[in-house]
């Protein structure tokens, strides 16, 4: 079957290497030749800054963009959340594939009293650290950079009382501790728990092996919740939270939008049929905007300097 092979692109984290290599091997059932070259992303590099000050969208998958758009790779596969809802031109969402545990979790130390009473937890998320401090006003937030394999290791090294990780992402490397919490009343950041594969828009041959292995469900729950991101953010780095599920014939939606110090919230739950779901994600956000959530995005963008 194969005409050429096809060059997986990732990140050198373990994580990183676990998706292409999953990707790997479906390709390789379906006949397909593959090869792995990871490359070191800045977002791995530069460890002391937080992602937004770093000035960069999408900072985790610009390294590989690069090598994709100079022929070094054929394709690329991502962590769906840490991509820009705005592909680089000649670039493509070519698969995503099913949707794995879209939950947050906290990694404790085995004692949860801090959640009564005062604590420090850890997160590089902006996201996540609104959430919390919504839910816990007096607790502290640190941030926490670095891959999950270096979170961990800061979370053991440090005297934090927790740290919130992507549950898909320490279950796929067996990384998942028995000392956790299921944070199920946290709405997880767009596309959690998806992967995406990316490739060249002109290079059919590539295109049509991945389109075997896309699962329409979590394409459809993904392309809802990353249009509502797009729609509030405009660019900018946010707060922002969505979650669409499919249940029978409709598909339910919710999404939340933060100050940074998680005093304000602005949030919406809505259902849809399938064939209205094009632009459900670009509603949501609407509706939530015109509620009072566009002065928010305004001060958020002043205030991370995205312009």
């Amino acid at each position: 079957m194969s005409e050429k092979t096809i060059r997986i692109g990732t990140r050198d984290s373990e994580l990183a290497l676990w998706q292409a290599h999953t990707v790997q091997k479906k390709l390789n059932d379906l006949g397909y030749s593959t090869e792995i070259v990871a490359v070191k992303s800045t977002g791995d590099i530069i460890l002391d800054k937080p992602l937004y000050e770093l000035g960069i969208t999408g900072i985790f998958t610009k390294t590989l963009d690069i090598a994709m758009l100079k022929g070094e790779i054929d394709i690329a596969v991502h962590s769906m959340k840490d991509v820009p809802t705005a592909l680089p031109i000649g670039i493509v969402q070519a698969a995503v594939l099913e949707r794995a545990n879209t939950l947050d979790i906290l990694v404790h130390k085995g004692n949860l009293d801090f959640l009564n009473t005062n604590g420090t937890i850890a997160s590089g998320s902006l996201r996540r650290k609104a959430q919390w401090l919504n839910k816990y006003p007096s607790h502290t937030v640190e941030d926490l950079r670095g891959n999950v394999n270096t979170r961990m290791q800061k979370l053991k090294d440090n005297s934090w009382n927790g740290a919130i990780f992507a549950a898909a992402g320490l279950e796929r490397i067996n990384l998942k501790p028995d000392t956790y919490m299921n944070l199920d009343w946290m709405v997880p950041a767009p596309a959690q728990g998806a992967m995406l594969v990316v490739a060249m828009e002109n290079d059919t041959y590539t295109k049509e092996a991945l389109s075997h292995l896309n699962h329409k469900e979590t394409e459809i729950c993904t392309f809802i919740e990353r249009q509502f991101l797009k729609t509030l953010e405009g660019g900018c780095t946010a707060p922002i939270g969505a979650l669409a599920k499919i249940e029978g014939e409709k598909i339910h939606f919710e999404g939340v939008l933060h100050s940074l110090d998680g005093k304000e919230n602005y949030e919406i739950k809505k259902s849809c049929n399938f064939d209205d779901y094009t632009f459900f994600g670009r509603n949501c956000a609407t509706e939530i905007l015109n509620n009072g959530a566009n002065l928010l995005m305004k001060k958020l963008r002043e205030t991370l300097k995205v312009k």
